[in-house]
């Protein structure tokens, strides 16, 4: 027997999609050059790192966790980044003496560095039992002190043209950077659909202590989540500092919580055991599409935060509702 439509339902799981579409047609009929190429591709290429981030952050809260030292990890990794590939005749360069490093070398580097991170994090959480929040959150200013460290909370620019074309660059229509991101939403899409680990993730999710009693490796699970999310970071920190064309201790503050709350309104439930690739596309689409329609309309970029806040709280609150209808 098919169940009825519940339109109620509907509106109420997806009330904050509906509300951005509703809001980017009246933009768009308000305002010029909404409905353009040319801002069509400035999405993309927003939306590009952060769906990556978005993607690392989505298997912690998949398994009732989170990570809030994304933002962090990519702004540390934007600045590793930039100090590895800032133009040997430069000036200012961070380290004078460094050779020349090829620009696929000094990603997959950074992308390890961060990935040590996740180790850390995983470990404390999965080993020591303390609760992601508080793990992450301290991890978060651990990251910020080393690269406040690293770099003298100086600003770092003058990047060889190689690595500006990451970001830049294009093959025929497809920005590089919307290309890295099909990549890694196809990979993640394969990982939590057809893989061991993808079924470990969920069954954690839902109940622990059944999936531990099935056998479920759930150290190692979490372990493993949490590197592939610094890895991301890593990764997303790296086409960041190539699209701003500098880095600096700043960069990528406030990233986790964008992160969160674009996986929130994708369906990602803070409550683990769900999560789609594509809803996570959709929640940062959503967010992006939210920043974008409220700076063509001219509003104050303060009155912008408090919009994203209302949006991240309004996400949770609905997941949470959903959970409780469950139960």
């Amino acid at each position: 027997m098919k169940k009825e439509f519940d339109f109620k339902k509907f509106m109420s799981n997806n009330a904050i999609i509906i509300l951005i579409i509703l809001l980017a047609v009246v933009t768009g009929c308000t305002t010029k050059n909404f409905f353009t190429i040319t801002n069509f591709r400035n999405l993309v290429v927003n939306v590009a790192p952060r769906f990556i981030i978005a993607c690392g952050v989505s298997g912690c809260l998949i398994t009732k966790g989170t990570d809030l030292s994304a933002g962090r990890a990519v702004g540390f990794a934007a600045c590793l980044s930039a100090m590895m590939l800032q133009s040997v005749d430069y000036a200012a360069r961070m380290i004078p003496g460094l050779p020349d490093i090829p620009v696929f070398v000094a990603m997959i580097i950074t992308m390890l560095i961060m990935g040590c991170f996740g180790a850390v994090n995983g470990t404390v959480i999965s080993t020591l039992k303390v609760p992601p929040f508080i793990a992450t959150l301290g991890m978060q200013t651990i990251i910020y002190g080393i690269c406040s460290l690293v770099t003298n909370n100086q600003p770092m620019g003058g990047y060889k043209k190689s690595y500006l074309a990451v970001a830049n660059g294009s093959v025929g229509p497809l920005p590089y950077l919307l290309i890295f991101a099909l990549v890694i939403g196809a990979y993640f899409w394969f990982l939590y659909n057809k893989t061991r680990h993808g079924k470990y993730m969920y069954a954690i999710g839902g109940n622990e202590n059944a999936a531990q009693v099935a056998g479920v490796n759930v150290v190692g699970s979490l372990i493993r989540i949490y590197i592939l999310a610094g890895m991301m970071y890593g990764l997303a920190g790296f086409l960041v500092g190539a699209k701003a064309g500098g880095a600096s201790t700043a960069t990528g503050y406030g990233y986790e919580l964008e992160a969160i709350a674009a996986c929130t309104i994708g369906g990602v439930s803070a409550n683990g055991g769900v999560g789609k690739v594509s809803g996570i596309l959709i929640g940062v689409l959503v967010f992006e599409i939210l920043k974008i329609c409220l700076q063509f309309l001219g509003v104050d970029p303060a009155y912008t935060y408090i919009a994203q806040g209302l949006v991240i709280i309004i996400a949770v609150a609905l997941d949470l509702r959903k959970y409780l209808a469950k139960k």
